[in-house]
């Protein structure tokens, strides 16, 4: 449950789940990933190269980066696979249900977001949380 509030938290901040392609910019799919960033980290971490791989073969989807990233803006499951295992990439347990600033670490750390909008952050974290509860 806490996982699943995450991803909804940062698609929500993301891209409030209505754009799989960055406005004037190069992010795809609803979580906005970048091919050199989390689509690799993603393909090359230790913690998540292999469940990646088994992602790719199950979709239908070459496990490169190229492929990888063309594919985000299409499907929607690839896509939220691909921000679950970014999310266990992380060293640190996943926060507490409630914590919104402790979600906001764990996005910041993760998304690395070029221009993170902390303002926004607390309702859609309770939207959510509500959601999912």
């Amino acid at each position: 449950m806490v996982a699943e509030v995450q991803m909804l938290a940062i698609g929500l901040q993301e891209s409030r789940f209505q754009h799989r392609r960055q406005i004037g910019g190069p992010a795809r799919g609803f979580w906005q990933f970048e091919q050199d960033g989390g689509v690799r980290g993603v393909l090359r971490h230790h913690s998540s190269r292999e469940h990646a791989l088994a992602v790719c073969r199950v979709r239908n989807v070459i496990a490169t980066e190229g492929a990888v990233y063309a594919a985000l803006e299409h499907d929607d499951v690839l896509a939220a696979a691909f921000a679950r295992l970014l999310l266990w990439t992380d060293p640190k347990s996943l926060p507490s249900l409630g914590d919104e600033q402790g979600a906001w670490d764990l996005y910041l750390r993760t998304w690395r977001p070029g221009k993170p909008h902390r303002h926004t952050w607390d309702a859609l974290y309770a939207k959510a949380l509500e959601a999912v509860a």
